[in-house]
Formats: structure tokens, sequence, C-alpha cells
């Protein structure tokens, strides 16, 4: 009867097994436990190790440029317009490396005071009960912690390891790095506080702070660090954060040490501060030391005039100019200042004019108002000269050289620089015009005075000089007044909202408790994984439900793992549960036939895939629970290729099946009796050349028909079908095919075939036999299969079963093991 048979999709494609998938994580149970301590262990080891960090801020706002004694009546311009970008300009001014070379030597970060903890030198910083301060312009070690062990309040040592015979130091004055030649070894000095300590690698006086007290053979540590590595260090740990644009800058640092965040900030904003102050000065700096320049030049001459006025008028008995005098060295004096201002202006325009054409900063620019300048087109241009140039001197410390923005401001300049010179032109002209209008009058003044007396005459010369350079030393006097007090009105644009400031931070780094739910976590991946990995590519068959998932064909029966070194386990074991196993699939086959109306003698063929699934074990088996019926049974060996069956019943293989076959012995020759009763064996005898010719003759016909007449059953252990036709040629014999799946060793693959040939209708009342089946293998748990066809310990248990005691005590050590 052929049944309607679809081989069913998870035969043919493979599937993720989640059961085993999960049978498989949970026997892994012992790498979980092994993966989770280590990673406990090692995020403990970091724990105990790790100094927290700690992030700390200030908040500064950026104010419009203002100059609270600046109006539109001051004689001097020294407000030379702002930045347009200037919150910008000052994140590139927080960014470069020249404010924190300044902030690190302000507050000598490149001295480490430490202290030794359990697994770590911790940087104590301020609470470290002395301070060192370094001789200038010598050298210190460098990288190497030197110990300071106070012997008493008054005296301490110093100790050094030198594992190099050359060590590094550094001068902290001009920050030069030399190579010093050191013996190997350990170095020891006493010293007494205060005493100055010079030594080729190190030179500085330690003192105690004020307040400060140390106790007896208490240690601590000096290190020199490298002055550019520090200030790299701290550039890359200040945060500057604009939020929205505004003209609000929060800054923030991540450190270990709370009170050096706090220094480090509060001394940048300072620093930043002072800076931009000095840059927002120069204008006005620069015109001071023009002025201070002018008066001194103007004062030697009114010294030398004030001593000839005075000598003449001691030798010559002239104290006094009459009014007419009086009234033309007034104007005279007049027309002379006027024409020094004019000089004064030609003067500045020319040096001016230089400056533009020679120089590429033009931060040193005089104020345009010292020459008595009041062009405002001048005026203007070269404010915005000067407040481009800082902006370019600015960025040329954060941006690189290459940047965009030094073209622009390049060509900016560049076109205020031709305007200016064509207003200089212009106006030069225009104050020469003047000039010499000036010259005419002075001339005409000058005529008068030739008409005075000739001792008038040289009075009058002597007191107009004097008075002209009395009036031009008070015209700078007044300047220089004006500027001092813009200068010390300026204030920084830089106002500070919120001080840094240390009110109880709490360490960003993660929560030492949480980090150990990540060694949890990181403990379960290795195993999930691995489980997860060799599930996936897993293509073998490890459960009785897997076979039944992949194919239709019926599952006969499920037999246990043969730990005997011999396969005849229903003989010497008839007892045990695989012997009972044997005992269910006979009753089953048993089924079969009398379902199918099969009288006389049946014969079973047994096959597999490949070998070593246990083909040849259950053909023996099989036989001999036949046989243990009273059946008379012949167990036939048709594995001409690859002969097992003659060990196990201690028996020759010099003749069998093949002998028959070929003609050589007869029927009876063949046949040989075995230890079991009832059941007799056809070996297959020696390898023949051509074994598929032989079991399709008509010999093997007259075989078949010899075996009917003479015995009740007949098991034929054939080749495996995936490997060779010949089991097919012998399934026309079959009144029973059984295919030989075994555990973890069968593949997923090779059921493929079977299905194909069995929905062809090829193979006939073809069944499953499970074999190898290991209840506590390889996935650690039992997959509680009571199939009924005899594995099961249902009905057979409590005494029955002669190794049930023995596998019961086997669990109970195990059990009590891992208690």
């Amino acid at each position: 009867m052929e049944e309607e048979f679809d081989v069913p999709e998870s035969a043919s494609t493979s599937t993720f097994d989640i059961k085993a998938f999960v049978i498989r994580v949970l026997s892994y149970w012992k790498l979980f436990v092994l993966f989770i301590g280590v990673g406990v262990f090692i995020v403990y080891q970091q724990n105990i190790r790790k100094q927290q960090s700690y992030r700390l801020g200030t908040q500064i706002s950026i104010e419009n440029e203002s100059n609270p004694l600046f109006t539109s009546t001051t004689s001097l311009t020294f407000n030379w317009g702002g930045v347009s970008d200037k919150v910008q300009t000052i994140m590139n001014s927080l960014r470069s490396r020249s404010i924190h070379e300044k902030v690190v030597d302000n507050l000598e970060f490149y001295v480490t005071y430490l202290k030794q903890s359990r697994f770590r030198k911790d940087d104590i910083y301020s609470y470290a009960p002395f301070k060192i301060d370094l001789i200038p312009n010598t050298n210190q070690l460098l990288n190497t912690p030197v110990r300071v062990t106070f012997l008493d309040n008054n005296k301490y040592e110093l100790y050094i390891n030198f594992e190099s015979n050359l060590v590094q130091a550094q001068n902290f004055t001009d920050k030069s790095k030399v190579d010093l030649d050191i013996p190997l070894g350990e170095i020891r000095k006493e010293f007494n506080l205060g005493d100055t300590i010079q030594l080729p690698y190190l030179n500085g006086v330690v003192y105690l702070k004020e307040g400060r007290k140390t106790t007896l053979n208490e240690e601590y540590y000096l290190k020199f660090n490298n002055f550019d590595g520090v200030v790299s260090n701290y550039r890359r740990k200040l945060s500057i954060d604009n939020p929205k644009n505004s003209p609000i800058l929060n800054l923030s640092i991540v450190d270990v040490n709370k009170a050096k965040i706090v220094d480090y900030l509060n001394e940048t904003v300072k620093v930043l501060s002072e800076d931009q102050l000095n840059r927002k000065n120069q204008f006005v700096t620069n015109t001071i030391e023009f002025i201070d320049g002018q008066l001194d030049r103007v004062k030697s001459q009114l010294t030398s005039n004030a001593d000839s006025l005075n000598d003449y008028k001691q030798r010559n008995k002239i104290f006094n100019l009459n009014d007419e005098s009086i009234a033309i060295n007034n104007k005279l004096t007049s027309l002379e200042l006027e024409k020094d201002n004019n000089k004064r202006k030609i003067a500045y325009y020319a040096s001016l004019k230089t400056y533009l054409e020679t120089s590429d900063t033009f931060t040193e620019v005089p104020a345009p108002a010292i020459a008595g300048l009041e062009d405002s087109n001048i005026v203007s241009n070269i404010s915005k000269i000067n407040s481009l140039s800082v902006q370019k001197s600015k960025y040329s410390s954060t941006v690189r050289k290459d940047a965009t923005i030094f073209a622009d401001l390049d060509r900016e300049i560049d076109g205020l620089k031709a305007v200016l010179l064509e207003n200089i032109s212009s106006a030069t002209n225009e104050i020469k015009r003047e000039s010499q209008s000036i010259d005419v009058k002075i001339a005409q003044e000058e005529s008068k005075i030739r008409k005075l007396p000739k001792a008038q005459q040289e009075l009058f010369d002597i007191q107009r000089q004097y008075s002209l350079s009395e009036r031009t030393y008070n015209m700078f006097l007044a300047k220089r007044g004006e500027a001092d007090i813009i200068k010390s009105a300026s204030v920084s644009d830089i106002l500070i909202i919120d001080k840094a400031k240390d009110t109880g931070a709490r360490p960003i780094d993660l929560k030492l408790s949480s980090r150990y739910l990540f060694a949890i976590i990181g403990g379960l991946l290795p195993p999930l994984l691995l489980a997860f990995l060799l599930t996936f590519f897993d293509t073998k068959i490890h459960t009785p439900q897997t076979l039944e998932n992949l194919s239709k064909i019926p599952l006969l029966g499920v037999v246990g793992k043969n730990n005997l070194e011999n396969n005849l386990v229903v003989h010497l074991k008839p007892k045990s549960t695989i012997a009972e196993a044997f005992r269910a699939i006979r009753s089953s086959l048993q089924y079969m036939y009398k379902k199918h109306n099969l009288q006389g003698t049946k014969t079973v063929v047994v096959t597999s895939s490949v070998s070593g699934e246990g083909k040849t074990f259950c053909s023996i088996n099989i036989a001999t629970v036949f046989a243990m019926s009273g059946k008379k049974t012949v167990l036939v060996g048709l594995d001409l290729r690859k002969p097992k069956i003659f060990g196990d019943f201690e028996i020759e293989n010099d003749i069998g099946a093949v002998n028959y076959l070929i003609g050589q012995k007869t029927f009876d020759e063949v046949l040989q009796h075995t230890k079991v009763s009832n059941l007799d064996v056809i070996t297959s005898g020696p390898i023949p050349p051509n074994p598929s010719e032989l079991l399709i003759s008509e010999t093997m016909d007259s075989l078949m028909e010899k075996l009917k007449e003479n015995y009740d059953y007949i098991v034929l252990d054939t080749p495996p079908i995936g490997l060779v036709a010949d089991a097919l040629e012998l399934i026309e014999y079959a009144d029973a095919s059984i295919y030989v799946i075994r555990q973890d060793y069968t593949k997923k693959g090779m059921i493929n075939l079977i299905n194909d040939k069995y929905s062809k209708g090829e193979i006939q009342n073809l069944s499953f036999l499970y074999n190898g089946y290991n209840q506590k293998g390889k996935y650690g748990y039992g997959y509680g299969y009571g199939y009924g066809y005899g594995y099961g310990y249902g009905s057979y248990a409590n005494g029955y079963h002669d190794n049930e005691e023995k596998e019961k005590k086997i669990k109970t050590v195990i059990k009590s093991f891992f208690k």
C-alpha cells in the first residue's frame, strides 16, 4: 500500500532550532559562571584601581566694547571698533596655545605633588603640606618621581632611583630641554626645610605651607612633567560651549582633581581677560609710547631754550619785551606753532605711508589725534586696519596658516591700505599748501621784528623759541594725561558670571556598582554567541523531535546509546533499556506486518545514510530480539563492501553470501549458527569486485527463496543508501525497511535523499530508527520523549532494568558534586 507523502518545508530548508538553542545555552551554565566570574573580577580590579573623574565649569559673557570716558568730544580716538565675530575670536583665543602656556606657567602645573595609595600614586595638589620653589634658569628632572620623606618637622630626605644613566631635564624658565648623564642606582640626600637644593637634575627650595604639619616618615612624591605635554593636555581637556550662538561661553574641564580644575578654569579666565584688555588697549598703549618719546624730545628742547633765555637776560640786563614786541611775538609764536603742527602732520603721514608699505602687521600705529589729524576718513580707516590686524593676530594662534580667513582679512586690509595711501597723498598736498601760506605770514611778521633794536631782536628770537617749545610740551603733556585716563577707564569685555567652584561635584564616571551589570552582560554574551553560532551552523540531528520535523516518515523507535564493547546488547543485557527498546521495535514491526496482512516469512531491510550510524548494531539486535521470541531468524550480511557481522558472534567471515552468490558454496555451507538460540547468520564473506551485480543476480533470488523456506524472519544488513545503490536493489525483497538515524552524527541534509525516494514510491513500508539516543547528552537536559517504543522509563521502572540502580547512583553522585 503506497502512502501519500509530502516532504515538509523543513526537510529541504535549514531553519534555526530555537529549542535546541535554548537547551544548548542551558548546557553552557559552567561557561556562564566562568565568564561572569572573570568579568566581575576584572571590574572589581578596575574599580579599586580607578581614580574617579569630575567635571567642573565656569561661565563668562562677552560684552560689547565700551569706555565710560569715551565721548564724541574726546580728542584722542582709541576705540578702534569691535570685531564682528568677537565671541568666535574669544573662543579661538581660549583654544590657543599661548593662553594655556600662560596659565600652566602661572599655576606651575608642570610640578605634580603625589602620594602613594594602595594601587597608584594620587595627585594631591593643594593637599600637599609642602611646596617647592624652583630656582630660575635651572634644570629639573622630567618624568621621574622624586620621593620626599619627612624625617622630622625640619628635615626631609630626597630619594631617586635612576634606572638609566641618561635622563632628560627641562628649564622651566625658557622651556629648553637637556639630556643629563647620571650614575645608575639610588640617590639619597637629606636637607633642612628652606635649604637650597642644587643638583644637576633638581634645583629649588622646599618649604612647609603656612599652618601645615608633617608626620614622621610620611612620604610624598614630586614629579616634573614636560611643559609642552601639560599644555597640550589641558588644551585638549578644556571644553567650550556657546549655547545658541549667544554671548555666553561655558568652560569646563574633566579631571581627577577638583581643586586643579577650579584653579585652572579661574586662572584661564583671568589670563584671557588680561590678554583681551591688553589687545583692546593696544592702540592707546602705542599712542602713549609715541607721546612719551615726543615729550622726551620736546622737554630737552624746552630746557635748552629756557637756559638760553635766562642766560641772555642776565648778560644783557633785558628782562621784558615791549608791548609791540609782545604782540608780534604772540602772533609769530602762533604761526610757528601752526607751522610745527603741519610739520608734525606731514611727518606722521610720511611715517604712516612707510609703515603701510613695509609692514605686514598694523597693530603698532599710534592714534592720529596725536598729530592733530581730524580727517574722519583717515581716522576711521586707520582704526579699521588696526582692528583687522589684531583679529588676524588672534587667529594666527588657533587657525591653520592656509585657512581662507587669512586671505579674506588680507584682501580687506589691502583695500583699506589703498584708500589710506590716496587719503595720505591728498592730505599731505593740502597741508603743504597751508604751510606755504603760513610761511608768507611768518615772513611778514619777521620783517616787523627787523625794525626793532638789535638787543630786542635777539631776546625776541630766544623768547619765541622758548614759547614754542613750552606750548608743544604742554600739548603733548595734556594728550598724555588724556591717554592715561582713557586707558585706566578701559575695562575688559569679559564678564565672569559664575566662577569655577567645587560645590560638591559628583563623579561623572559610570557608577562603580553599575559597572558590575556590564560585567554580567559581558559574561553572558560569549556563551550566548557561541551557542547561537553552533546551533545556527549545526547540521546534525540531535533529537527525535528534530527528525520528526524534517520528515513525515514514521519513527519506528528510539534506541539508547550502547556502552558495551559488544553489539549483542539484547543477548548480553536482556533487561537493559536498550533491550526493551528493541522489543518495542519488534512489536511495532509485527503491528506493521499485521496491518498489511503479511503472512509467512517476514523480511526486514536495515540501511542508513552513511557508514557509522549503527546500522549493523541495529540489524544484530533486531534479529536477536526476533530470535528470543522463539522465531527462527536469520541475519544476512549484504554489505559486501564493508562486512562487519562476524566479530560480535565470534564467527569467521571466510565464507559467506558472496560465496553462495558466485556459486562457490551451497546454502548450508554459508549458513552459520550462533550462540543465540533460533538465530543463524550468513556473513558477507570475502569482498567481491562486483557487489552490485551479485545483489541483482538470479542467485540472489534463489538465496531469498531458500531463506523464506527455512526461517520466520529474515534481517538483511545492507550498505548505506546514501553512499551506494546496493541497498536499493534489495528493497524489493523487504516487507519492512528500517532507516537508521544516529544522534549527533547523521546530518539533516541526508534526510532529503530518503525523503525524495520515499515520496516517489521507490521505498515502501519505510520507518526511521533513532539510534544512540542520550537523554542527557550534548545539550545537558532530556527531552522527555515518551514514545512508548520502549526507551522511556515508564512501565519498566522499579526494578525491571538491571542498569537502573547504577544510573541512579551516578546521578546522585553528580548532583551532590554540584550542590
